[in-house]
């Protein structure tokens, strides 16, 4: 089909950098607003962090890119995982629950991603290692290798502009804890669990009390001796009340105080106990290692920045921008106003304020997200995130989640808190 001039005038050549859920989305906006589009992976196939693979042991383990354990189940609803146009319904002979496994999702990528001929632009088992400006042009210099050859060649490319949909589940963030170095036993972090059997009759400490620790901990269970939960709670969290009560050989413990040589954990409130693993699900860092900007943006573990609207850097915008940075609740829905938004301002259908302007917001979000405590009660930090991301979609006229997926939403959080054993299936 012939475009017209206007939308040949304000077409774009974009990378993206990244085939997961974020990635995928921003190809396909950016296509419908007639922009040509390459995204570039670095593993074998799409899905990102729901390409599950396997960890391995020892250094192999760190360069695995997914996070996904073998029985991983989603945490949200399918109403709140699936794109505006295309329903993540269950598929007969296929995983059908309301939250299924791990590979249904990728399954529900893949179908996605062949709908709307996505695959064909994705060079696959291409790593980026270099992301700069090109001297003097307002463009990006994206220089790759192919994974697959150890020939030390490079492939560089000029784009008009970047996108970053790598993710950020990734690179491990493990705590500061006095003694870990000395502790001799078994550590790791739970990006490179994937089973629980290695766990057979051990002592774990689980440490973290966000979802995937005590989910984790429900898995070890049935298999390790004796399992210990620790959190930054003053009181045992609510999720693990009814859990705590069915299982003997599971505790909760508040944060770790020392480790000891002998294999002693020692917690704050004085208890302790004699562990063979601690497993870290402690959370993950920000990571764009070939991303040069020259300092405009800083990245550390628990942000980056400044960015307007955790999107686009002020100064560099709108040829270089990022989707799915915002953390604590993740629905696909955001990504793709997030998507629909940067094609239409490439595309010139709508105008970002003055760098100056946009510096100033983001500035100003950043200290409020300082200066204030986050809200305990997680259906209120929910329901927040819920009213921003339609605040959000209205600058590039994106449908509302509708009520009654909120509510849906907000329901089954209620039933994690509740127990965090059962809420999938009751």
């Amino acid at each position: 089909m012939a475009m017209d001039f206007d939308t040949l005038k304000s077409s774009k050549y974009v990378c993206v950098v990244g085939a997961g859920p974020s990635g995928l989305v921003s190809a396909r906006e950016l296509l419908r607003e007639g922009h040509s589009v390459v995204v570039l992976e670095q593993n074998h196939d799409l899905g990102g962090q729901w390409l599950y693979q396997d960890a391995g042991a020892g250094a192999g383990a760190a360069t695995v890119h997914s996070s996904v354990y073998a029985s991983l189940r989603l945490n949200a609803p399918r109403t709140s995982m699936e794109f505006t146009d295309f329903m993540f319904t269950p598929v007969e002979g296929r995983d059908t629950r309301n939250f299924p496994g791990h590979r249904e999702f990728f399954l529900y990528l893949k179908d996605f991603a062949r709908c709307f001929e996505l695959t064909e632009l994705i060079k696959f088992n291409t790593e980026v290692v270099h992301v700069g400006m090109a001297a003097a042009t307002g463009k990006w210099n994206v220089r790759s290798r192919d994974r697959r050859t150890d020939d030390g060649e490079f492939v560089e490319e000029i784009f008009d502009a970047v996108v970053v949909a790598t993710g950020h589940f990734s690179l491990p963030r493990l705590p500061k804890i006095r003694g870990m170095e000395e502790w001799k036993r078994k550590q790791l972090h739970c990006h490179v669990y994937r089973i629980p059997d290695p766990f057979q009759d051990e002592v774990v400490v689980v440490v973290g009390g966000s979802i995937s620790g005590p989910e984790i901990a429900m898995e070890l269970v049935h298999v390790a001796k004796e399992v210990h939960i620790s959190t930054k709670h003053v009181e045992i969290p609510q999720p693990l009340l009814k859990p705590a009560s069915k299982y003997a050989h599971l505790h909760w413990h508040p944060q770790i105080e020392l480790l000891c040589e002998d294999g002693t954990v020692l917690f704050a409130d004085g208890s302790s106990v004699v562990a063979d693993t601690i497993l870290y699900c402690t959370g993950y860092s920000y990571s764009f290692p070939f991303l040069d900007t020259k300092g405009v943006i800083n990245v550390d573990e628990n942000r980056i920045g400044p960015l307007y609207e955790h999107t686009f850097p002020p100064s560099l915008a709108p040829s270089l921008s990022f989707v799915g940075i915002p953390q604590k609740l993740i629905i696909f829905r955001f990504f793709e106003s997030q998507a629909r938004w940067i094609a239409q301002v490439l595309s010139g259908k709508r105008k970002l304020p003055s760098a100056e302007e946009m510096m100033m917001k983001a500035i100003e979000e950043d200290e409020r997200h300082q200066e204030l405590e986050e809200p305990k009660n997680i259906i209120q930090v929910i329901a927040e995130k819920l009213e921003y991301y339609d605040r959000y979609g209205d600058q590039c006229d994106f449908p509302h989640l509708e009520d009654w997926r909120k509510e849906i939403l907000l329901h089954f959080f209620e039933k994690c808190i509740n127990n965090i054993e059962t809420f999938r299936d009751e």
